[in-house]
């Protein structure tokens, strides 16, 4: 059987994972044929990363020349990992080319280039999967398969912690501007939005949210600084000093003179758009409720979910890191609290956690190896829209103050 053809778009850090998977874990089932990105030192990084295993290197391409690429290589499917706001204009190029397409998420940043994905695949048949990875941890299908343990669910209250490490991380690089990753509320809490929806089998009617740029940026909490680059100041640990890490060096640092990219700013230098402390309140199609909050700044990093039913609760905390620059923790606390009953803890069985709690080598392996999905975690255009719409109705009800429907944003029932 002929391997599908993959070419990817979008040659920064997340795209690692992706070429990983297509060229060593399922090297049977698809073959990784070309590369695009804005910078072309960049595609030469991962190339010489390709040599250095022992792979030949790909034709190299323009982000521009994305549909040229995509007929000269007879590419199956697009891959899409460049900057969020970019998103849309290439799936849609996919979709229109008659090519299948595997998205980072966001799937994109804003309504109206949701509809014209939405429109493509209703047009060409085409499909898009969108790269939840979260959906893939054995700890969040565990939680699926538990939630009809405590009836019809009510409410959900989850919070999310990044810790100052890598929250930070979010306001040194492109996503401190709104216009390029739609605010940690789309980009980050998309991944969050998502697990609820896919949890419950729900789809968001209505969100408030309220929330502010607290503690980054020129007018944060008092941590100004005097550099404008991270690897002017190796020993802030706020500062992240690209020359430490060689890969990041080789992906950012010596091919910054091809673009003018800086991917290590201060987080705390103007120019930020973005909130860094968020509460959202959702209402569900199935009546359930959700309050939700983000924070991007806490001494330790992982998130606490509990669902309330009519037949009892269900409770996980998960420890992700004990503090900032701890070493990765992997706790998790699951509990179902049936009523009459003592709580239950809940075992998880050994699982490799590396990448996301395992989730990412879990997801490539349906979404390249083919491999079977009874509980539906590959992720469709729909599911990428209706995580981003309910970032982009918190986002705009951090503006007007007000309640907004998601039906105002984008009717998805339209066809």
């Amino acid at each position: 059987m002929a391997r599908r053809r993959l070419a990817l778009v979008g040659t920064g850090h997340r795209a690692e994972m992706f070429v990983r998977a297509a060229t060593r874990e399922h090297a049977d089932k698809v073959q990784l044929v070309a590369f695009a990105d804005v910078n072309p030192l960049r595609i030469e990084t991962h190339n010489r990363w390709l040599s250095a295993s022992g792979f030949s290197p790909l034709p190299a391409y323009a982000s521009a020349d994305v549909p040229r690429m995509l007929d000269r290589e007879k590419v199956d499917a697009l891959i899409v990992t460049s900057v969020d706001r970019t998103h849309a204009d290439h799936i849609v190029t996919a979709l229109d080319a008659g090519r299948d397409v595997i998205t980072e998420k966001p799937m994109t940043v804003d309504a109206p280039s949701c509809r014209r994905i939405l429109d493509a695949v209703a047009a060409t048949g085409r499909d898009v999967s969108v790269a939840f990875n979260y959906r893939f941890n054995p700890v969040h299908e565990r939680v699926r398969t538990l939630l009809s343990e405590i009836g019809e669910i009510g409410s959900v209250h989850f919070e999310w912690l990044l810790d100052v490490r890598h929250g930070a991380d979010y306001f040194r690089r492109w996503h401190r501007d709104k216009a390029n990753s739609g605010g940690l509320l789309v980009h980050k809490s998309g991944h969050h939005f998502d697990l609820v929806n896919w949890w419950l089998g729900a789809a968001p009617v209505s969100v408030y949210a309220d929330g502010r740029l607290f503690f980054y940026g020129d007018q944060g909490q008092g941590f100004t600084r005097p550099y404008a680059r991270g690897s002017d100041a190796p020993d802030d640990p706020f500062a992240l000093d690209l020359r430490a890490d060689p890969r990041l060096k080789e992906l950012y640092l010596d091919a910054e003179a091809e673009d003018g990219y800086h991917r290590d700013q201060n987080v705390f230098a103007p120019g930020v758009s973005i909130e860094d402390d968020m509460a959202v309140l959702v209402r569900y199609d199935t009546g359930a409720t959700m309050t939700y909050h983000l924070t991007a700044y806490a001494p330790w990093e992982g998130y606490r979910v509990m669902f309330n039913g009519s037949k009892g609760r269900l409770e996980l905390e998960v420890v992700e890191s004990s503090y900032a620059g701890a070493a990765a923790a992997h706790g998790v606390t699951l509990t179902l609290r049936p009523f009459w009953s003592p709580p239950t803890p809940i075992e998880m069985q050994p699982y490799d956690r590396d990448g996301h709690g395992g989730a990412d080598k879990r997801m490539t392996a349906v979404l390249m190896g083919g491999v079977p999905d009874p509980l539906h975690r590959s992720a469709t255009a729909r599911d990428g829209a209706l995580a981003l719409l309910t970032g982009l109705a918190a986002n705009l009800s951090l503006q007007t103050a007000a309640p907004v429907r998601v039906a105002d944003l984008l009717d998805l029932t339209r066809r």
